[in-house]
């Protein structure tokens, strides 16, 4: 069944990690797709993966108003219109922790790039949307979107940001039949989080699996490109206003509490 057969997708930060990975599965699933980065022969080279034919690639800097625009644009000029934005690039800051030894220019870069990036891509998707009376918008958070301590301030701060983002914009454009959600993985062992942690894949997958609280599986890009499409498809026409977990109960877990350890 192709679940988002005649839709047209926008997908930011789309050529590695969770966003390459949704590209690739909304693709399978009918979707036509405009994959918009700043690497421009990654990009490429996902798009002969895919398929000249279902998706196009667009240089774009998020942080740059006309950038944004511009994918919007394509997209619309491309396939005709645009159904679902995916605002899913994003970074981390490899700085110290401590906010003393903070950098104002490091953090400037992560909430431009992780808030104003969200947000850019939220205005123009709505600009086309609007007149549509459909769409659905989503972004990547985190689970540092919702608990304290596990990323750094700028990181964290951002992706408490895009959670809010997210609420107001779905009260907004409920009246417009828009549906707004995020989606708020744990760890995956992306080329982002392998360098943020200066390890490899298994050191990473074995380091979410001790930190975790699901036991017997792992989180992959792909498990969460399957929320984004549960997300983005037509199973989900009621849902919105929404930040899903993809944390195997992580956010839910107190560490502190061990009455259900067994040994």
């Amino acid at each position: 069944m192709y679940r988002l057969e005649g839709k047209v997708a926008l997908i930011t930060g789309g050529v590695t990690g969770i966003g390459e990975s949704t590209a690739k599965l909304f693709s399978k699933h009918g979707a036509k797709v405009v994959i918009a980065d700043v690497q421009d022969q990654l990009g490429h080279s996902v798009i002969k993966e895919i398929g000249p034919e279902n998706s196009t690639y667009i240089h774009c800097d998020v942080t740059n108003e006309d950038d944004v625009r511009d994918a919007v644009d394509k997209a619309v000029s491309t396939y005709g219109k645009l159904d679902i934005m995916y605002n899913n690039a994003g970074i981390v800051d490899y700085g110290k922790l401590p906010i003393n030894d903070n950098e104002k220019k490091v953090f400037d870069r992560v909430m431009a790039v992780n808030v104003t990036g969200v947000f850019l891509g939220m205005k123009h998707a709505a600009r086309v949307m609007i007149p549509a009376r459909s769409g659905a918008i989503i972004s990547t958070a985190s689970v540092a979107g919702h608990l304290g301590g596990s990323a750094s301030h700028a990181y964290t701060c951002s992706k408490h940001a895009v959670v809010g983002l997210s609420k107001n914009l779905a009260i907004e454009l409920g009246q417009y039949g828009i549906r707004v959600n995020c989606v708020s993985p744990f760890v995956v062992a992306t080329d982002l989080a392998k360098k943020f942690l200066k390890s490899d894949q298994e050191v990473v997958e074995k380091m979410t699996q001790d930190m975790g609280n699901l036991k017997g599986a792992t989180l992959k890009a792909d498990d969460v490109a399957n929320a984004a499409l549960f997300l983005a498809s037509d199973e989900a026409k009621y849902v919105s206003g929404q930040n899903l977990f993809i944390d195997g109960g992580f956010t839910v877990f107190n560490s502190a509490m061990q009455v259900f350890k067994r040994n």
